[in-house]
This record gives structure tokens, sequence and C-alpha cells, in this order.
């Protein structure tokens, strides 16, 4: 009888314990006592209870074309099969007469003849080798699930970043220098509000970011994937859930955000305008609908924006940008306040400062007070607990309660020296609102976009009309801006 020796082992690490070459010797040395003529051998390196196994599917296939009765040898039942999925395959080849089933080490021959005692020893064997495997499934479940409490990415660092081995052997990711460079430039260009991912992915290619971390070209695809990837800002993402890691982080929260929202605003508009200067692409909404408003440039020059009406329920009517613009000037006008405003508001302020100053150092030193009375009861609580007075349950908990106490105290003083800003921010928001106008009709198209998101929101078209609103706090200066005297 002709045999097909199969020897496996699960992984590349697995070779040099329970070796191919030792298995083969050992299945090698059985066929020759049972006087087999060895037809094939099948080294696999692969894991049984993988969906698809090639070479358990080329033996199947082998032994089916062939017209020979083969012996199959191997080590134990776990090599050959983890589930009952290929009982079946097996089975039908042995009742055919085609196939024997010679399992080494636990003694076992399944054939034509098999009673039911030999085979329910092999459906045993089964049933042992894919309890193993769910338990394997189990612990790599516990691991994975205690990686993602501890923070710990278990996968390829993304772009951005590079896998290391720290000192102590362990993986970890690291930043990656010139590759957090790209992304916060990819970042930046995309938050503007004025490129697609096409032509992110053109300028990145012109300015040297040439490659990727595999050595490809950036595509609008590398583009996508790296704007939605929330672990720039310190968050993972596994099927589906945000999880907080513990590497550093190449963006902000509010910058990721905000392009979240613009890629929200641009996947509601025609990908055919995706490009052009549009001032106010992705910032409009139709008021009667909700649809983006898209814009286009007729006859090379004139843009002109109208509802994508894709819920079929608007009239097309397109308006000139200039007529949504002599809003915009309008609100920016709204804001503008002469320099003796701006002193008056400053001296406002500044009294009121100096009134809270004198308030303020008499607060700080009673809560200095406060706080060293606490460092003394942690002290005397300290040695209360060293010197057995108290448990360590009521040590614990006094000491929870004292420095909740104190980190509330420090948080006051440190309110007061914050307090200390806002002079100079109100300054500079006042001049900001006095310049506004001239800045943005001097700006160029992007600055002029991050304008609008910065004084302006919820940009709606109503009947040809542009409706919006001022941010805090130049809707207080709207709202004021009339007026000459600013002391109450």
């Amino acid at each position: 009888m002709k045999a097909l020796i199969f020897a496996r082992v699960s992984n590349k690490d697995q070779e040099d314990g329970q070796s191919i070459p030792a298995q083969v010797r050992r299945l090698t040395d059985y066929a020759i006592k049972k006087n087999f003529t060895i037809d094939r051998t099948f080294q696999v390196t692969e894991s049984s209870s993988k969906d698809t196994r090639k070479q358990f599917e080329q033996i199947i296939n082998y032994v089916k074309k062939s017209k020979d009765t083969f012996a199959l040898i191997t080590d134990t039942v776990d090599r050959l099969q983890r589930s009952f999925r290929e009982t079946p395959l097996l089975d039908e080849l042995r009742k055919q007469g085609k196939i024997e089933l010679h399992f080494l080490r636990e003694g076992l021959v399944v054939n034509q003849s098999a009673n039911s005692a030999q085979l329910l020893q092999w459906d045993i064997g089964v049933l042992f080798a894919s309890s193993y495997v769910r338990q394997l499934s189990d612990n790599v479940k516990r691991s994975q699930e205690q990686c993602i409490r501890n923070g710990q990415w278990i996968s390829k660092a993304p772009y951005g970043y590079k896998n290391i081995t720290l000192p102590t052997g362990q993986k970890s990711i690291e930043v990656d220098p010139l590759q957090a460079a790209c992304v916060v430039k990819i970042f930046d260009l995309y938050s503007r509000g004025n490129n697609s991912f096409q032509t992110v992915a053109l300028k990145m290619r012109i300015e040297g970011f040439a490659t990727t971390a595999r050595g490809k070209s950036i595509t609008a695809r590398t583009v996508e994937l790296i704007l939605k990837n929330p672990f720039y800002m310190g968050m993972m993402q596994i099927k589906g859930q945000l999880h907080p890691h513990k590497y550093p982080t190449i963006l902000s929260a509010s910058i990721f955000n905000l392009v979240q929202q613009t890629i929200a605003n641009h996947n509601k508009a025609p990908v055919q305008f995706a490009g052009k200067p549009i001032l106010f692409r992705g910032l409009i909404q139709c008021k009667n609908c909700g649809c983006s408003v898209s814009g286009d440039i007729k006859k090379q020059k004139y843009v002109y924006y109208s509802c994508h009406n894709s819920k079929r329920i608007c009239i097309k009517k397109w308006v000139k940008e200039e007529a949504l613009l002599k809003t915009i000037l309008h609100e920016f006008d709204s804001i503008s306040i002469t320099d003796q405003q701006i002193t008056d508001i400053i001296a406002y302020i500044q009294e009121h400062e100096e009134q809270e100053e004198a308030l303020a150092q008499q607060s700080q030193l009673e809560l200095t007070r406060q706080i060293n009375r606490v460092r003394e009861r942690i002290s005397k609580l300290v040695d209360m607990h060293l010197d057995g007075t108290i448990d360590r349950g009521t040590y614990q908990a006094k000491l929870d309660e004292y420095k909740h106490e104190q980190q509330e105290l420090q948080s006051k003083i440190m309110a007061y020296g914050e307090s200390k800003q806002e002079l100079v921010t109100a300054r500079i928001v006042l001049n900001l609102a006095k310049e506004a106008k001239n800045i943005f009709m001097s700006s160029k198209l992007d600055e002029k976009q991050q304008l609008l998101r910065f004084f302006f929101s919820n940009f709606k078209l109503n009947d040809g009309q542009l409706d919006l609103e001022l941010r805090d706090p130049f809707k207080n200066i709207a709202k004021l801006s009339d007026q000459t005297i600013w002391r109450g």
C-alpha cells in the first residue's frame, strides 16, 4: 500500500520544538515497519484551524484522483484536524476504501472496516483537538481585552508611528518623526476646507511626501484613511469602538474633530466640484431640506450656489456668491468697533480687575492657610497610621478626603492666577473684531474659509438669503457695538 506522510506545525516558531524533520523521521520509520511505499511527503506550516487549508485540500484531491488506496500517516489527530469540518471528507474516502488514517501516537488505525469503538476514538481525538482550539481562542481574546484596557495597540503601527522592541523585550510603538510630519501636513491642508482627498494627495506628492510606510505613492485613499484615523489624537478604534491608548499623540482632539466635520460636509457635496476655488464649500446647508449647498463656477469666473437637492423636495435656484458675501460683510460691520470703544472696554475691565485683585489677595492668603492646615492633617494622619493608632481602611479613607480637599484649594488658587489673563485676551479679541472685515478681504481663499469658521456658525441658505450666527464672544460684541460708553 502507498503511504502519504503528513507532518505539520502551526507556525514558524514551532519548527525547532515540534520540528517537521523529527515528525517525518517518526512517520517514515512507521511506514517502513508496515511495509508501506512512501508516495509523497507533505510538510506543512499552517494552522489546522484556518478556514482555508491548502495542503489539506491538496491531499484530498490527490487521493480522489488516484485509483490507489493510501495510508495517510500523521503524528496525532490534532496534527491532521482540529475540528469536525474535515471529518466528512475523510470519512467518505475511508468508506470508499481509498484511504486509511494512521495516527501514530494514539496507536489508532481507521480504515474501511473500522468498528464503532475505533470511530469513536477518532471522534474523541477530534473533539479534544477542537476544544484545545477554542481554549486558545479564549486565551487570545482575554489577552487582547487586557491589552485594550492597558491602552496597548496589538497590531501594526498606524502610519505616523513605528513598531519597536523595548530593552525589556516587550513590543511597543513610537512616533515616527518623518511620517508624523506628513500626517500633520495632511490634516492642516484638509482642515482649510478647500481641498479634497485627491488634491491633498497631489500637494503632498509635490512637496516631497511621495511615499507611504510601504514605499507606495500617497493616494486619495491613503489621505482618507489617515484623516479618519482617531489614533493620532489618542484613541484607537477596535471593532467600531473607541478606546484610549497610552502612546504619544500627533494631533489635538479639536483638530481631528474639525477635520471630521469638514469631511462630513464635503461628503454631502457633489464630487464634480471637488478642488474648485469655491469660498463656501462645505459650509452651507439648505434651511428647507437640510441638504448641502454646493457651488459651481459659471463662465470660468462667476460662482453660483444652490441646494444639492438630494432629497428632491427643493426647486433649483442659483444664488450669486456676491449676494452671500454681502451678508458676511454686513456681519463683520456689526462687530466693528472704534478705538474709543476699545479704550472704554479695556478701562472698564482694568478697573474691575483692580477691585478683584484686592479681594483675590485676601482670598489667596486664606486659601494658603487652609492648604497648610490640610498638610498638617495629612502629616499627623501618616504618623497615626505608622504608629498603629488607626487601621489601614480608616487611614486610606481620611487620606483620600484630605487629598481631595487639598486639590480643590489648589485649583482655586490657580483660578486667581488665570483670571489675570482676561485683560490680555480681551484686548486681542477686541482688536480682532475691529479689523475682521479688512483681514477677511485681504486674505487668500483658504484663509478666508478659516476666518468664516472662526467667526460664524450654522450657515443656512434660506430662499436665496444667507442665515448665520456669530460665534461667542463676537455675538456679544455685535450687541454692544452701537454703544459709546461701556461703563455700567
